[in-house]
């Protein structure tokens, strides 16, 4: 059910407050020193001062004042960052007292007000099976609680992952190189929440996003955040129960007293973020996992640090 405006802003001056706090305080240095600009620019010239690069010297300059001067550079700063988030319906799972939505969205709001601190554009790509919405890339306070409300309030149409989908539109929208940070649990497999309870077959997995994540690394600075859920993984021993996959409906009943089947559970979880890791390094993609109801600072600082 979707929420009324005066609980939307609420929930975003929250979040504003706890993270424009990250980023003031921990965040702006080191995305300034993590994600550099495009290259450097003139800026002015100066007096030649020894050991200066001779290959800097204005010579139009000199000859006018009859003394050296250099060409002085600067960084580009300015740089553009797109956060391609997932909205799919698995990102309603969390059993730590966080949902992985909550997660993508206080990261995601960091990142963003870390940006705007470096005067950067900051856009925004909502994702589930389709391409959801598109925020083009803007500067300002403003914009990014424009961002930060539609990832509080935001509605999908879809409830599936198609982040090859995502990525190619990503590609096809932003021409200049830029940065982009995509927040997202990366479970775009064909097989389904039954089958990680089932499975037994200890064959590899394939990821449906290799080629689009191929494309979008070599043309941008792509950056990946998995955020997750430890119960993902490890399959409590509860019974008989019935689970439900998020995104496809899919119900299956499990025998979670059995060994065999908790084992075969891990076991298959254990496939997924491998393929999902080994997908991530043959792209040169860095990359990080955040999972609910722990410090995901810690997490953004090795990631920055990496770079």
């Amino acid at each position: 059910m979707k929420e009324n405006e005066e609980d939307i802003l609420r929930k975003v001056r929250r979040i504003e407050i706890k993270t424009r706090g990250l980023s003031n305080d921990i965040f702006a240095g080191k995305y300034h020193s993590a994600f550099k600009g495009r290259g450097m620019a003139f800026s002015e010239v100066r007096d030649y001062r020894a050991g200066d690069d001779v290959r800097d010297i204005d010579w139009n300059v000199t000859a006018r004042n009859r003394q050296p001067y250099i060409k002085v550079y600067e960084e580009e700063r300015e740089l553009t960052m797109m956060l391609l988030v997932d909205v799919s319906a698995s990102r309603l799972f969390g059993t730590r007292g966080q949902l992985k939505k909550g997660v993508i969205t206080e990261i995601a709001a960091v990142l963003a007000f870390s940006a705007a601190q470096n005067n950067d554009k900051i856009g925004c790509i909502f994702f589930s099976d389709r391409i959801e919405k598109y925020v083009p890339p803007k500067k300002g306070r403003q914009h990014v609680l424009r961002i930060i409300s539609d990832l509080v309030d935001f509605q999908p149409e879809g409830r599936g992952t198609d982040l090859n989908g995502a990525l190619r539109f990503f590609t096809n929208v932003m021409k200049k190189r830029c940065t982009a940070f995509v927040l997202s649990d990366f479970l775009d497999f064909s097989s389904s929440a039954g089958d990680a309870a089932d499975a037994a077959d200890e064959g590899g997995l394939s990821v449906g996003f290799e080629e689009g994540l191929k494309i979008a690394a070599s043309r941008h600075d792509v950056v990946g955040i998995r955020v997750c859920d430890a119960r993902e993984g490890e399959l409590p021993d509860v019974g008989i129960v019935e689970m439900q996959d998020a995104e496809t409906g899919r119900k299956v009943w499990v025998d979670s007293a059995s060994a065999k089947t908790r084992r075969n559970y891990a076991a298959y979880w254990q496939r997924v973020s491998s393929a999902i890791e080994q997908t991530l390094t043959k792209c040169r993609v860095d990359s990080v996992e955040v999972r609910t109801g722990e410090d995901y600072v810690a997490a953004l600082l090795r990631l920055f640090k990496m770079r």
